[in-house]
């Protein structure tokens, strides 16, 4: 009976000291690429979805208490581990840490319990730069009929994000997740700030063009932005890895890379990336990605209309060992089995050719041959 206690008093202090000293950042510098390396290895391929139950518009109706739905997320989740995925990404909001700090983070607590018992890991979004530049909390909207993400919201919004001396504002909520979190194994990551410089132009800016910021200008806050955040999230010194994700133009030529890329590119500890086009360009996505000689994650892609779908691309995904996080896993409120364009062309029905996710709200594959192709490509296949 001594020798257990012993030996239980050895472990705790061995878990006490990982936790005192994690393998993270320091305050002011990234992880080296061994420390990436190493993150990597102690994980198998991550293959996932960006996912959102199908009874959410947004992410505000995700996660407030009123209308959070943990029956729905594991019936899902179950459904995401039947076909094989390991890690979903899932996106946050700062208003939901301003609205209700504690009843958030023990809904994130409520979520992470869910996916670990789908032997699912989470990718969390802390910040968004696409869709609805003013969220506001409290009850959501009902979707736009045949419109693709109709209500989906940006984090912080227009009216913090260019105010830079309101950019502090958003600190407290940056660090308080994370430090939280920092030493939690369910966490694959944090990714900062979803496409921070997205200029909205196939939807709010050209529809609400009085809301939106113009696009020179937005690009410009972002950056400003993504620095602080990357600073404040290194501080929180996670055990989890940041990044940030490029997701247009080319990077192929470091001497030409846009500003806020190369922030991105050289800031965060993995590599993320967005790539919606066919295997060629999903090729040359990943080859000019190489150079940094850092694990990949790719954690947007398939798109059926633009010839960015599951065969070939999980294919090349997986040969690479490129993580890969499609868009969407069940077809529901977000309603974006409709494409993008569906902002500026009406639809009656649903499309034939969806654009994103994988299943219908009763648990349908869309399409059969998908799920094979995923099962067979996790080890799922029966």
């Amino acid at each position: 009976m001594r020798t257990r206690h012993v030996s239980a008093l050895i472990v705790l202090v061995t878990i006490c000291s990982s936790i005192v000293q994690p393998d993270s950042a320091t305050a002011d510098r990234r992880w080296s690429r061994e420390q990436a390396s190493r993150w990597a290895t102690r994980r198998s391929w991550r293959v996932g979805c960006n996912f959102i139950p199908s009874t959410a518009i947004n992410q505000l109706e995700m996660w407030q208490a009123e209308t959070f739905d943990p029956e729905t997320i594991d019936r899902e989740l179950g459904w995401a581990s039947q076909i094989g995925f390991n890690s979903v990404r899932v996106f946050l909001h700062n208003l939901l840490w301003q609205q209700d700090r504690d009843g958030f983070l023990r809904r994130m607590e409520r979520f992470l319990e869910i996916a670990d018992r789908h032997q699912i890991g989470v990718l969390f979004v802390l910040l968004d730069g696409v869709w609805d530049p003013q969220p506001k909390p409290g009850p959501q909207p009902a979707p736009r009929p045949h419109v693709h993400n109709s209500g989906w919201v940006q984090a912080p919004g227009a009216a913090i994000l260019d105010a830079p001396s309101r950019h502090d504002r958003l600190r407290p909520y940056i660090q308080g997740v994370i430090q939280h979190f920092r030493n939690d194994p369910r966490i694959d990551g944090w990714d900062l700030f979803n496409e921070p410089d997205n200029p909205n132009t196939n939807s709010y800016g050209e529809a609400g063009s009085q809301t939106e910021l113009p696009p020179a200008r937005k690009e410009q806050m972002a950056r400003l932005l993504l620095q602080n955040v990357f600073r404040w999230a290194r501080a929180a010194q996670p055990n989890q890895p940041l990044t940030a994700g490029v997701w247009r133009g080319d990077w192929s030529n470091p001497g030409k890379l846009s500003p806020i890329n190369r922030l991105m590119l050289d800031q965060s500890d993995v590599i993320s990336f967005h790539c919606y086009g066919n295997l060629e360009h999903m090729r040359r996505c990943v080859e000019a990605l190489r150079r940094y000689g850092r694990p990949i994650l790719c954690t947007e892609y398939m798109a059926r209309g633009n010839g960015c779908t599951f065969d070939p691309v999980l294919k090349f995904l997986k040969e690479q060992n490129v993580g890969a996080y499609n868009w969407g896993l069940v077809a529901g409120k977000t309603q974006t089995q409709y494409p993008w364009a569906s902002w500026r062309k009406k639809f009656t029905a649903e499309p034939k050719l969806w654009h994103h996710d994988i299943f219908r709200p009763d648990g349908t594959p869309y399409d059969p041959a998908e799920i094979a192709l995923i099962q067979k490509l996790t080890g799922k296949a029966k």
